[in-house]
């Protein structure tokens, strides 16, 4: 259990889930082409900072719903940006519900390319 493996997650999804915008259908998932240490550092840091208050304020509610870290940390990224899938679907109940509103009071956040080669977020 730790925040270092929620972050890494969280992080990793971010990454899996957006696209570099390269194209009209979207381009390619950031993944393919960049990894966390192509992350600008101030968009880093305000992801540290996202994933460590959502990990100090809500990882009793996942640890009791028998979820590990890195779950947590890849539904987090999802459940804010609105994806199709996130804490609702786990089939944890409230608990779920209760991560996917704290999640989503805490906004989206996008990722995008840079004209530096950075990927950044807003």
């Amino acid at each position: 259990m730790s925040l270092k493996t929620f972050t890494t997650a969280y992080i990793e999804a971010a990454l899996w889930s957006s696209t570099d915008n390269a194209d009209e259908g979207g381009g390619a998932p950031l993944d393919q082409n960049y990894g966390p240490s192509d992350i600008a550092q101030e968009t880093q840091a305000v992801m540290r900072h996202d994933t460590r208050d959502f990990y100090t304020r809500h990882a009793d509610i996942w640890r009791e719903a028998e979820m590990s870290d890195e779950q947590a940390g890849h539904d987090f990224w999802l459940s804010r940006n609105g994806h199709g899938a996130g804490f609702w679907d786990r089939g944890i109940g409230a608990a779920g519900e209760r991560l996917t509103n704290a999640s989503k009071l805490v906004g989206s956040f996008d990722l995008y390319v840079g004209d530096d080669g950075k990927v950044h977020g807003s």
